[in-house]
């Protein structure tokens, strides 16, 4: 059954690097992106990233999730009783983890305000190469900025709280 796993990963791998390279030269073709990269600009990269998503989950996404769920279902029927209900009550492997990584959120949300800075700053349809260095990396603090304020102030206002709550104790 590992091998038939291993094999369904790489071919699924397979299938992204190929709809990606299909999607790369369509985009050029029909004038989604521009063939050199210094005439690309914010909107390009935004545009290019979304379409090529929706293209990955339609060609290999979709698919992929019918196949594994229909694999899931055949699985699940075959097993007895006892062992469904010890997975529904989630004690098969000693309980549920409640640890949580979100470490990706805040690059994110850094990510997201420096597109609201370029479009604030009406350079979202500006070439790359007419940008400055200092403009981008300015753009980025800035974008870092307005992030740490935005959480710094609620984090300081609970840490306010919780201070209080203990000197009260």
């Amino acid at each position: 059954m590992f091998v038939v796993w291993v094999v369904a990963a790489i071919l699924t791998a397979m299938g992204v690097v190929y709809i990606f390279l299909w999607f790369v030269g369509e985009a050029q073709t029909t004038g989604l992106v521009h063939e050199t990269l210094n005439l690309w600009a914010m909107s390009h990269c935004i545009y290019f990233i979304l379409n090529l998503v929706l293209w990955e989950i339609i060609y290999v996404g979709i698919p992929v999730i019918i196949v594994i769920a229909i694999i899931y279902l055949g699985w699940w029927k075959k097993l007895p009783a006892k062992e469904r209900k010890e997975y529904k009550d989630g004690n098969l492997f000693g309980g549920r983890s409640r640890r949580s990584d979100a470490g990706g959120a805040f690059s994110f949300f850094v990510t997201i305000a420096f597109i609201i800075k370029i479009i604030m700053d009406g350079n979202w349809d500006k070439p790359f190469a007419d940008w400055t260095f200092d403009y981008l990396v300015g753009s980025w603090i800035t974008a870092l900025i307005w992030i740490l304020i935005i959480a710094g102030i609620p984090m300081l206002l609970y840490g306010a709280w919780w201070i209080s709550q203990k000197v009260k104790n």
